[in-house]
């Protein structure tokens, strides 16, 4: 959705244009990756963080455009929300220390983001949801005016026909109804980026699948959305309840979730996942660009590109046209936050955890049905470091039900392998590993220190000032760069 867009409105005409090219496009597709040679080349890492702007008060801060006319970052763009910004960081070669040029990259992109946001008495937060969000600062005035977000609140809206309605369970569960999709902008994420060969994109898609709902739960950063406290990561039920256009009748056949952890293992390579995308998701953004049609060896894909990204899996397939032409896995669950180090160590394991995994995953494919993966990503979010997942076993029955938190310390050697594997150098591997090893041990992630923030302070304070005072306990001590781990209790 970086794309920007030149107009919001669409006729019946315009619809049905995008659909044709859609179908031309996958033609396309499939002779790119029949293609000898095409993707293939050295492994590269690359990462967007959505971020928050906060006021002195802990409170969202509406002025992202401002602040980015101001800031003339070309890694910066405007998010869905006029409190939101996104930081686009520098791709590099896996091998080597990667994690530590993507921790440097963030340290410094904040410390800057920082030194101008004070110009506007504002400051820069990385967290998954900010706690003190209100539903007025989501109201339909929320909405960066873009056309890019006009045209897909509008797109969106077109289906559904009816307010957008949100049910989370929790501690404190949740109901609210929206007009608009000002919601999901609640919603801020560190996603990173996995160049794959074509010919590894099924196996290494499959093992992301597996490995997403492990490195989820011991990340967690969302707890608290409202003022009610719900899912560790509440992010995950948010995001599709906020942009779910979906008759949520439960005496009729139900569509697909366009937010979704997908349908099923890919058998055979990523067209399988574009094709499937123009299959099942109607296109709510049908920009045609007349007088730019592919050409070359490498087409652009432009209409295939924009409509599969306004599906929104957890883990989405990308093909890109640039330097020759390449495919990368986008890995869209971890948070944001709560400091460059943890969000280093997040990405590593996740990505050694699917590399390592990919060497073995038909085997473990045949122990774990796709609806059973599924279960066990919304069992981590829902639970964080407490839930209990399923696992495939070499002998029947399998899978077995485990302890998420044991699961994720069992696999640290096998992120380890697949993180020697791209070539990462041991001193990195041994660093980032122990963050995840030692953050399970101490059971404290971000979502588990607000949660017991939030406990500690309401017994002092009314809900809007524990908010308040969460925010500024996280805010003071991810300013010190070490690891959530390692924060002492609120008021310690």
């Amino acid at each position: 959705m970086a794309r920007d867009l030149n107009t919001d409105q669409f006729t019946d005409a315009d619809f049905a244009r995008f659909a044709q090219r859609l179908t031309t496009q996958l033609g396309q597709l499939r002779a790119v990756l029949d293609t000898p040679g095409f993707g293939e080349g050295a492994t590269t890492l690359g990462a967007e963080l959505e971020l928050c702007i906060i006021d002195r008060h802990g409170k969202a801060l509406p002025v992202n455009r401002a602040l980015l006319a101001k800031h003339l970052d070309p890694h910066l763009t405007l998010e869905i929300d006029r409190f939101n910004l996104e930081y686009n960081l520098t791709p590099v070669a896996a091998r080597g220390r990667p994690f530590a040029a993507l921790q440097l990259e963030l340290h410094n992109a904040l410390a800057s983001l920082n030194r101008t946001a004070t110009t506007f008495d504002g400051r820069i937060v990385p967290v998954g949801i900010l706690p003190t969000l209100t539903e007025d600062d989501l109201s339909q005035d929320a909405l960066t005016d873009l056309p890019r977000y006009r045209a897909l609140n509008e797109g969106l809206r077109r289906i559904r026909h009816a307010p957008f309605e949100v049910r989370i369970d929790g501690e404190d569960p949740l109901t609210l109804h929206s007009p608009d999709i000002a919601l999901e902008g609640a919603n801020t994420s560190f996603q990173v980026h996995l160049r794959v060969a074509p010919s590894d994109f099924a196996r290494m898609y499959n093992a992301a699948q597996l490995a997403t709902p492990i490195a989820l739960a011991v990340s967690a950063n969302s707890p608290i959305f409202l003022g009610h406290q719900l899912w560790d990561e509440t992010r995950v039920a948010l995001f599709k309840q906020s942009l779910d256009y979906r008759d949520l009748d439960a005496t009729r056949w139900r569509a697909p979730a366009r937010v979704g952890f997908g349908h099923g293992w890919v058998r055979r390579d990523v067209w399988e996942v574009f094709a499937e995308s123009v299959a099942l998701f109607a296109p709510i953004l049908p920009l045609c660009e007349d007088g730019l049609a592919d050409t070359g060896s490498v087409p652009a894909l432009r209409e295939l590109r924009l409509h599969q990204s306004t599906v929104w899996r957890w883990n989405r397939a990308i093909y890109d046209p640039g330097e020759g032409g390449h495919l990368r896995i986008e890995m869209r669950a971890l948070p944001a936050g709560p400091t460059p180090l943890d969000m280093a160590a997040n990405a590593a394991f996740l990505i050694g955890l699917t590399v390592g995994l990919s060497s073995r995953v038909d085997d473990l494919l045949s122990g774990l049905p796709f609806a059973l993966a599924e279960w066990n990503f919304y069992r981590a979010a829902q639970h964080g470091v407490d839930a209990r997942v399923v696992w495939p076993t070499a002998t029947a029955p399998s899978p077995v039900e485990r302890s998420v938190s044991t699961l994720a310390r069992e696999l640290l050697p096998v992120a380890e392998e697949g993180l020697n594997s791209l070539g990462v150098e041991e001193e990195e591997i041994t660093r980032l590993l122990r963050v995840i090893r030692e953050r399970i041990e101490s059971r404290q992630t971000g979502a588990r220190w607000m949660r017991a923030g939030l406990d500690r302070a309401r017994r002092t304070h009314d809900v809007p000032a524990a908010l308040a005072d969460v925010v500024e306990g996280y805010v003071a001590r991810a300013a010190t760069g070490r690891p959530v781990h390692e924060w002492e209790a609120l008021g310690g």
